[in-house]
C-alpha cells in the first residue's frame, strides 16, 4: 500500500511540473540529444577498440607469475612495464595475464611466454628494463632471448619429424 503511495505522489508531481509548463527532468540534467548514424557507428568502433581483447583469439599469451616469492622480487613492476609496453604497442591479439608461482622461488620473477604454434618459453630474474626487451624481441618478433630463459624449447629438423610420423 506504502509502495503504491509513492508511485501516485511521482505520478502526481510530474503531471503539476507539466502543467506549469517547466522543463525539468528527472535527473537534473538536460534532454539526451539525438544520436546520428555516424555516431553510433563512431561509438561501436571505440568499444570494440577497447574490448578487442575479449574477442579475439591471442597470437601471443604472456604471463607474469605472481606468486608471493615473485611479487617480493618486483613482479607488479614487471607486470606495470609489460602492460604498458602493450598498450604502447597498439595490439589487441596479445594477452597478458597474472598467475601464480612456478615453484622456482629463486628465480623469481618468472615470465612465460607462448607464441602460437610454438613451445612456451620461460623468462628468469626479470625487471623493467628485460621485459621490455623480452616484448620488443620475442613477444612482437619471435626472437627468443636465449641468455634470459630457463626452458627453451627442442626444435626438431623437419626431417627427423616426418620420420616419427
Amino acid at each position: 500500500m506504502f509502495d503504491t503511495f509513492l508511485i501516485l505522489s511521482y505520478f502526481d508531481f510530474t503531471a503539476k511540473q507539466d502543467d506549469t509548463k517547466k522543463d525539468i527532468s528527472y535527473w537534473g540534467k538536460q534532454p539526451m540529444s539525438k544520436l546520428t548514424i555516424e555516431d553510433l557507428q563512431r561509438i561501436k568502433e571505440e568499444t570494440l577498440k577497447l574490448t578487442g581483447l575479449r574477442h579475439q583469439d591471442p597470437k601471443a599469451r604472456v604471463t607474469v607469475h605472481m606468486g608471493d616469492c615473485g611479487i617480493e622480487a618486483g613482479a607488479r613492476q614487471v607486470m606495470k612495464t609489460l602492460v604498458k609496453k602493450l598498450g604502447e604497442s597498439g595490439r589487441h591479439d596479445i594477452h597478458v595475464i597474472a598467475a601464480d608461482c612456478l615453484g622456482m622461488c629463486e628465480s623469481e620473477p618468472n615470465v612465460t611466454v607462448e607464441l602460437e604454434g610454438r613451445a612456451p618459453v620461460v623468462y628468469q630474474k626479470m625487471d623493467p628494463d628485460k621485459i621490455s626487451l623480452v616484448f620488443e624481441s620475442h613477444v612482437l618478433n619471435g626472437e627468443i632471448i636465449e641468455d634470459q630463459t630457463i626452458e627453451i624449447p627442442v626444435r626438431q629438423p623437419e626431417t627427423q619429424a616426418s620420420e616419427e610420423a
